[in-house]
Parts: structure tokens; C-alpha cells; sequence
């Protein structure tokens, strides 16, 4: 069974303390370990979880798009009794099936971030809203380029090809805001507007975003516009600009509103970023857990949305006329990582 290889496929965090004399516990799993995104959360998550009394477990995948590790952590949390699971899911459709055995235990689960795949096959969700993330960084590079923005060529630096949710919206979001017709708005890479130049994954770090980029770059050396899943993403980019001259002429946006990230905007490396906040998405998916132990009662989803919104703005030095943004020096009050 894939629980057997719990120990050595998993990094595992345990929070006790309060917690250790009473029966409530709850998991966290993340997509890797590493990404100062998932560094916060688990620091939201344990702070919210020793205040409330809780023994967390933290469970991480070795790299993002590791599905296998994910399983076997829910599997394990289903075994320990525990109350419930917070997920960032790394393949939003193919989980599904095990969440539906953690619900079926009784757990409750919540995702954190990137909803499932259809997003009802979790209890709730608690993330940033992706789409308007994407919008927002859109809506800006737009208006930034002004009427340059006709003749925008345009790199897609995406999460992976499997195409989780969170990734689908992000760059959805992104090209609605720029004002390109979106194919299926349910999936990246139909789109058939002449300014993209083309889609490639990056796995969310910074050597796959300079790859992604050399890839792109090939096929169009005169890019002028780059969309990125997440600022370790654009930081890679940025690097393979760098490598060929072009760092200062080419405008880059990105999601996700880390320390580095909003200091990479101060020092023009990124033009602007949607800033999420994923401390408050793990302290509150806790007081869920806690809420849900003591008498059963689900959380609620923002009105008007199928999930609970836990925010975004956008982060630049440089704004644009009808989008609302904050300077760096505010995202640097509100960063993390």
C-alpha cells in the first residue's frame, strides 16, 4: 500500500504542545516543502493550531507536481483519525479520488490555494481568488504597454502540464485582463490570438522559468511581455533575459506576493505582482478544523463565490491608470517569505 512509503517520501512536521492531551488533530499538505508560499502557510497553520489545541501534521510532496506523495500523506492522515486535512493539491483532478475516501472517514478537507478539480470534491475552499490574480497583472501590462499592447508578444511561463486549477486561472486571468479572447476558459493553450508567442512549464521554481523562458525565446527572440505562475518563475526569466541583453525591455508579471518577490519589483526585475496571503488561507482552514471537531459545522464560502476569497492586490511602483494597486513599501509590510 502507498502508506508504506510514507517515511521516506514525505517531510513531516509535527506541532504538539496544548495539543498533545487532546483527541483533535489535523494535516497539512503541501506541494513541496521548500516554496516560501508553503513555508508561510505551515507557519499559519501551526501558530492557528497550537492556539487552538491542535496536534498538525505537515506532509510535503519532494517537488511540485509530486501527486504520488500527496496520496499517501492523505492516506496516512485517514489512518491517524485525523479530524481534518488541509491540501494544496499538486494534481487537482487526479486526487479527487482520495479525498472523496478522507470525506467518506468523516475528515473534513479543505483546499488551500488551488481548488480541486471539480471544486465541489472538497468540503470548501479557502485560496486567493486566481482568476482576478491573473486579471489584475493583466489589466496592468496592459495599461502600461498602452497602445503597444496590439502588438504585445507575449510569453506563457505556466505551473505544469497536467494543468491544475490554480495555474488554469492564473493564466486565464492573465489574458482576459490583457484583453485576448480566451478559448476554454477551463484550460490554457487554445487560445488563438497572433500575440502569444506560445505556453511552456516552469514546475514553479526558478531554474524551470529560466528553461521555460530559453525555450520561448527560442521560437520568438523579440518577446516583450512575460506572464509567470509565480515570482521564483519570473526570477528564472529574468535571468535568461538577462543572458541575452534583453532584461530592461521586456515587461514581466507575476502572482504570489512574497518578501522576495515584492523586492524584486523595487529592483525591476518584475513589474508588478498579485500579492496573496497564505499565512491567513492555513490560520483560518485551522479554526475550520477546530470548528468542524466541535460540532460538525462547515465553513462558508464568500457570498457570491464558490469558495472562501482570503484576498489579493496588486504589488508595483508603477501604476496604471484604472487598477488598483499598492506601492512596494505597502506589499513589503504585507509579504512573507
Amino acid at each position: 500500500m502507498k502508506k508504506l512509503l510514507v517515511g521516506t517520501a514525505l517531510a513531516v512536521v509535527t506541532s504538539a504542545g496544548a495539543a498533545a492531551a487532546q483527541d483533535v488533530s489535523a494535516c497539512l499538505i503541501t506541494k513541496t516543502d521548500t516554496n516560501p508560499f508553503f513555508v508561510k502557510m505551515r507557519e499559519g497553520a501551526e501558530a492557528a493550531a497550537a492556539e487552538a489545541g491542535i496536534t498538525l501534521r505537515s506532509y510535503a510532496g519532494k517537488v511540485d507536481g509530486d501527486h504520488e506523495t500527496q496520496v499517501a500523506a492523505i492516506e496516512t492522515c485517514i489512518a491517524d483519525g485525523a479530524s481534518g486535512i488541509l491540501l494544496t493539491a499538486s494534481d487537482t483532478s487526479s486526487i479527487v479520488s482520495a479525498v472523496t475516501q478522507a470525506r467518506e472517514a468523516g475528515l473534513l478537507v479543505i483546499a488551500l490555494d488551488t481548488p480541486l478539480d471539480p471544486i465541489d470534491a472538497a468540503d470548501s475552499t479557502f485560496a486567493t481568488d486566481n482568476f482576478l490574480a491573473g486579471e489584475l497583472i493583466g489589466q496592468w501590462a496592459a495599461a502600461t504597454l498602452g497602445d503597444e499592447a496590439a502588438n504585445a508578444k507575449i510569453a506563457m511561463l505556466d505551473l505544469a502540464v497536467s494543468q491544475p486549477t490554480v495555474g488554469v486561472l492564473r493564466d486565464q486571468g492573465f489574458l482576459q485582463g490583457f484583453g485576448i479572447e480566451l478559448g476554454d476558459p477551463n484550460k490554457w493553450g487554445d487560445e488563438t490570438d497572433p500575440r502569444i508567442v506560445g505556453h511552456d512549464v516552469t514546475a514553479g521554481n526558478e531554474e524551470g522559468g529560466r528553461k521555460a523562458m530559453e525555450n520561448l525565446l527560442a521560437v520568438d527572440p523579440m518577446i516583450n511581455v512575460v506572464y509567470t505562475i509565480n515570482e521564483p518563475a519570473a526570477a528564472g526569466a529574468y535571468e535568461a533575459l538577462k543572458a541575452i541583453g534583453r532584461e530592461n525591455d521586456v515587461l514581466i508579471v507575476s502572482v504570489d506576493g512574497g518578501c522576495p518577490g515584492v523586492q524584486n519589483i523595487a529592483d525591476g526585475v518584475i513589474g508588478a505582482t498579485s500579492q496573496q496571503y497564505p499565512l491567513r488561507m492555513a490560520a483560518l482552514g485551522i479554526e475550520a478544523i477546530a470548528a468542524y471537531a466541535a460540532d460538525g459545522s462547515l465553513p462558508e464560502n464568500t457570498p457570491g463565490k464558490d469558495f472562501f476569497d482570503t484576498g489579493v492586490a496588486l504589488v508595483t511602483d508603477k501604476p496604471a491608470e484604472g487598477v488598483d494597486s499598492i506601492s512596494v513599501a505597502e506589499g513589503m509590510d504585507l509579504c512573507w517569505g
